[in-house]
């Protein structure tokens, strides 16, 4: 629906055909097969870190099957050696999804990946370590191209009435197959089928996804063989400043990469700062919490996969929460401008973790204190998920056209700070058990969560940018006018996300 118009025109003067899409739509179903993609894809990402438990101790899974002499050191190597390969390939895989489409990118991505998982159980017992550590650095290339190019899909498949409800659920995929593979990867270590098994099977789930997904899915809607008329006019005409008779026609040639505008765009550059800032204190929650807890407070819970898993099971719960509170305030017809809508979610998904962080530094030991450091971690975690409504959709806000590319660079550059807060919080904390050191780390990521939003909300927008499309030729009008930039208009203001 659209605000301060009329009922089916907003003030560029472009109608809103369809302005209602089917309840239950094609774009649903594509929307639930990419959310077991990325499942699949993060059990794919983060069963080497379960399994290393089991593969370096014996005692801790099935002893029938080998055991490695791992030390510290090499383990460092084996659990960041995914993210070498996966920086490299955001930028070129949102730049190739937008060219080959998101369909095939995703594919290829998850297909090679799962093959790769299966033959990582034979590498590690027959080539050592550093033929797993090249594994997985190529499993991180493989998965490099699958988040861009998720971005590239929902930006052709969800109409900017729905777009912050269909990426919230679709993300949350992430976390429901972190959720499922920290959980039961130490049952199926301990089982008969033993620790290959934490390989094998999200392997073999992987290589099925990827074939029901080349069968069931299309890149755009103008591409699916079973989508009604109808709702491919819903998806196609609404948010994207089209006029009426532009609604189902096929999409025309894509222009070049605007590069140097983009890089030249506040709005975008604000997006990747956001975008960092969330990742610096997300990965700083995840990788450096289980250490303070286990040396200032005395509770290990690295090697407690349910434990583990609790955050990321409450981001999926808090992420309905989220999606339900935007429904709603849609449905009460409360006037909320799509600007402060995203601001408003941002703010949530990176304020109340800082709060959760500044908590975490006054946090000492004691029984009752480590219930409460793992309900500010949790409580830190999930609420993060509001972002999902606010940054993480902001790239198709920007330029539905380039939105894989545009995450592709966001997501490259925060995935640097993923690598780089575990480094700097090395420097700083260098008696692990002082919690006078882990107070500075709380505070300067609270401080870099609180900067990143802050940014956000003062030069944030969600205007489509005049770089999203080739330059229309004025063509005069009997009048003397001309016929206006499609890509230089701006929206009317949506209810919800």
């Amino acid at each position: 629906m659209v605000l301060g118009c009329l009922p089916c025109c907003n003030h560029n003067g472009y109608q809103q055909i369809g302005n209602t899409g089917p309840r239950f739509g094609v774009r649903h179903l594509q929307c639930i097969l990419v959310f077991f993609g990325l499942a699949v894809a993060y059990s794919l990402r983060v069963n080497l870190s379960v399994a290393i438990v089991a593969m370096t101790d014996r005692n801790a899974s099935n002893p029938d099957f080998p055991e490695f002499d791992w030390n510290e050191s090499t383990k460092s190597y084996l659990l960041s050696s995914f993210f070498w390969g996966y920086v490299v390939t955001q930028i070129p895989g949102g730049y190739l999804s937008a060219i080959y489409g998101a369909k095939y990118m995703l594919f290829y991505g998850v297909l090679i990946c799962s093959c790769l998982a299966l033959l990582t159980p034979f590498c590690a017992v027959n080539g050592g370590w550093t033929v797993v550590v090249v594994l997985r650095a190529v499993q991180g290339l493989c998965q490099g191209v699958i988040f861009p190019s998720t971005h590239t899909f929902l930006s052709k498949w969800a109409p900017a009435e729905e777009r912050g409800r269909l990426v919230g659920y679709t993300y949350s995929g992430s976390q429901f197959g972190t959720v499922v593979m920290l959980s039961v990867s130490g049952y199926i270590a301990s089982s008969s089928l033993g620790w290959p098994s934490t390989f094998y099977i999200p392997g073999c789930v992987g290589i099925v996804w990827s074939f029901v997904w080349l069968y069931l899915c299309s890149s755009t809607p103008a591409q699916h063989p079973t989508i009604t008329p109808n709702e491919r006019r819903f998806i196609e005409s609404s948010g994207q400043a089209r006029r009426p008779s532009d609604a189902g026609r096929e999409e025309q040639p894509r222009p070049p990469t605007p590069w140097w505008r983009i890089f030249t765009s506040v709005p975008f550059l604000v997006l990747v700062l956001a975008h960092c800032a969330n990742n610096w204190g997300f990965w700083t929650l995840l990788t450096e919490i289980p250490t303070f807890m286990k040396n200032v407070l005395g509770m290990d819970i690295k090697n407690n996969g349910p434990l583990s898993a609790l955050p990321y099971f409450a981001m999926i719960l808090l992420t309905c929460v989220f999606i339900w509170l935007s429904d709603t305030l849609k449905q009460r017809g409360t006037v909320i401008p799509l600007g402060f809508s995203r601001k408003f979610f941002n703010t949530l998904g990176m304020w109340l973790p800082m709060l959760a962080l500044i908590g975490l530094g006054y946090i000492t030991e004691g029984e009752a204190n480590v219930r409460l450091a793992i309900g500010l971690l949790t409580a830190a975690v999930a609420t993060n998920s509001a972002t999902y409504l606010g940054f993480h959709v902001n790239h198709i806000d920007l330029s539905p056209n380039y939105a894989g590319t545009l995450m592709g660079i966001t997501n490259c550059a925060a995935n640097f700070m993923s690598i780089l807060a575990p480094l700097i919080v090395g420097l700083i904390v260098w008696d692990e058990t002082n919690p006078a050191q882990w107070r500075i780390v709380f505070f300067f990521t609270a401080f870099v969560y609180f900067i990143g939003n802050l940014l956000f909300m003062l030069f944030g927008r969600t205007r489509v940018q005049p770089w999203n499309s080739r330059p229309t030729t004025r063509t005069p009008s009997p009048g003397g006018g001309g016929e206006r930039d499609e890509g230089t208009e701006d929206r009317g203001p949506l209810i919800g996300a």
